[in-house]
């Protein structure tokens, strides 16, 4: 009685209590409170299976329709290749049509949805990308990079820098934000064209960042990074300083003087491979997200204060822009 789970348990195990105390049948029903029909039940509850038979268990609900293994081998491969179904492309309700019919799995729309929230998928809009001319040449050569790129990250004296440039407008675009139910959220615009470009150059493993603020992107300016960069990180006997870029044309130009930098260039089609975009994001996200300004210099000082904010912060550089291998 005093470990009941709730106040049905402590009474029914008190009516028993008192029986077997020899209080007499017609007092405890009285006391109880509830039918004698109720009360017969109780007794031969627990004559068959003593006090488990009298404690209150809540209902779990109706069985899965489906078992938690079926959905991993038999549905989720369906919602990450459409082709194995002959399909281009799924929407929930195709899915869940195309399940019950060819499949006789009898699912609700609801329950589907239920379902791949368990296992972590969400409906998100993908992101365009351009398609490579040749695919398995492409892909080889991603294979063949991210080899060379996990050996330099092991090599004992490799700095490894990710660079890249990136664009950052005085009319934000919108970014989700927690507002009352039933409100209606709007975001102020100016409609001009204010933008400010910074070219930058981040190592995941120490957190150190180099960057510029700069009003466009070309060789010459792309040169001024360089000699900046050379100077904040120096050379030093023993230590390569490796800096990947993407194939952009000024990065490639010939009369670049690299001073004692080492460029690599990125696969084609392959912003993956490189942090620093996720650093821009945070950036975006976290800096600039509302941030909405009609002159360019305003602009500059707060993507500087913001930039000035992250380095004297590198624990979240390192966490931003951790490569794979760590």
């Amino acid at each position: 009685m005093d470990c009941g789970p709730d106040g049905k348990a402590f009474k029914r195990l008190n009516a028993i209590h008192l029986l077997l105390l020899g209080a007499a049948y017609q007092l405890v029903l009285r006391n109880s409170r509830v039918s004698e029909r109720t009360f017969r039940l109780w007794i031969s509850r627990f004559n068959r299976q003593g006090i488990d038979g009298l404690t209150y268990r809540p209902y779990t609900g109706r069985p899965r329709k489906l078992a938690a293994a079926r959905v991993t081998t038999e549905i989720l491969p369906l919602v990450d290749q459409p082709a194995l179904a002959g399909q281009t492309h799924w929407t929930l309700v195709k899915l869940c049509g195309w399940l019950r019919q060819e499949k006789q799995m009898d699912l609700t729309y609801r329950t589907l949805v239920r379902y791949l929230h368990e296992h972590n998928y969400a409906r998100r809009i993908p992101r365009r990308v351009p398609e490579p001319p040749d695919r398995d040449a492409w892909e080889q050569h991603r294979e063949t990079f991210a080899r060379e790129l996990l050996d330099l990250l092991a090599t004992p004296g490799a700095e490894i820098f990710f660079g890249d440039e990136a664009g950052f407008e005085g009319d934000p675009r919108p970014r989700a934000k927690w507002v009352k139910r039933g409100s209606r959220p709007t975001q102020g615009y100016f409609g001009g064209h204010v933008r400010q470009n910074v070219v930058g150059a981040v190592n995941p493993a120490t957190g150190q960042l180099v960057s510029l603020i700069v009003p466009h992107c070309d060789t010459e300016v792309f040169q001024a990074f360089l000699d900046t960069m050379a100077v904040e990180v120096p050379a030093a006997a023993g230590k390569r300083v490796i800096l990947v870029l993407d194939n952009a044309g000024w990065h490639k130009t010939k009369r670049l003087n690299w001073h004692h930098l080492e460029p690599l260039y990125l696969p084609p089609y392959s912003p993956d491979f490189n942090p620093i975009e996720r650093l821009w994001q945070h950036l975006k996200s976290h800096y600039l997200a509302g941030y909405l300004t009609k002159h360019g210099q305003e602009l500059s000082d707060k993507i500087y204060h913001s930039i000035r904010d992250l380095l004297e912060r590198p624990e979240t550089l390192r966490s931003v822009c951790k490569t794979h291998s760590e």
